[in-house]
């Protein structure tokens, strides 16, 4: 049976992001994992993670499985105590969804964690797949003018397929959420309703 790993980064209990991977999840015919990043955060990396890191690459070490082998010290084997979970839920599933509005045009700070905590040098995902439900207060979708600003799908895009050599990787966006609250963006309604409407039935 295909498991999935379900992430959430929204700061918002409530969020278009959430309400999108809460969809696909709902309709996934598997087991399950779910972890919201912003309700229980990971903490940051720190030195011995980076240590730990560095042994790995130093000794050649490709297989997830031996990474524990180079955990030394009291301070290595703290920091492993935060990976290995996280790790573990990583690559038990064969398709990770993960819910990411844009913050600041990338991805929020708490998903950053994650992919810190769990990521090594030259470590393959490859078979697995990734999607994407990312929210956006304006649009940045191709030939619009913040088009250039997007920081968040081109990171997630450029990280999963080309650090995790994944080819599998598919996005759904809503985009200007924010016409909700911005008076700015009232005239635009019909767009944001469209946009979530064109983003829920992608999955």
């Amino acid at each position: 049976m295909t498991h999935l790993l379900h992430l959430d980064s929204s700061a918002r209990r409530t969020s278009f992001s959430r309400e999108l991977s809460a969809r696909y999840a709902a309709a996934w015919d598997g087991t399950r994992t779910y972890r919201d990043l912003a309700a229980d955060p990971v903490p940051v990396i720190g030195e011995a993670w980076t240590e730990i890191c560095d042994a790995v690459l130093a000794q050649g070490i490709t297989d997830p499985a031996h990474y524990a082998d180079v955990v030394e010290t009291p301070a290595q084997r703290a920091a492993w105590t935060v990976v290995e979970p996280l790790l573990a839920e990583l690559l038990a599933a064969d398709v990770v969804l993960i819910g990411a509005p844009m913050y600041n045009f990338s991805i929020p700070a708490a998903l950053k964690t994650w992919i810190d905590q769990v990521t090594f040098p030259r470590m393959s995902l490859r078979g697995k797949a990734f999607v994407i439900a990312g929210a956006r207060g304006g649009t940045y979708a191709p030939g619009t003018p913040r088009a250039p600003f997007d920081h968040h799908e081109a990171y997630l895009r450029d990280f999963v397929a080309g650090h995790y050599d994944v080819a599998d990787v598919r996005f759904v966006h809503a985009e200007l959420t924010n016409a909700l609250v911005d008076p700015h963006l009232a005239g635009r309604d019909k767009e944001r309703v469209a946009s979530l409407e064109a983003a829920l039935g992608g999955l």
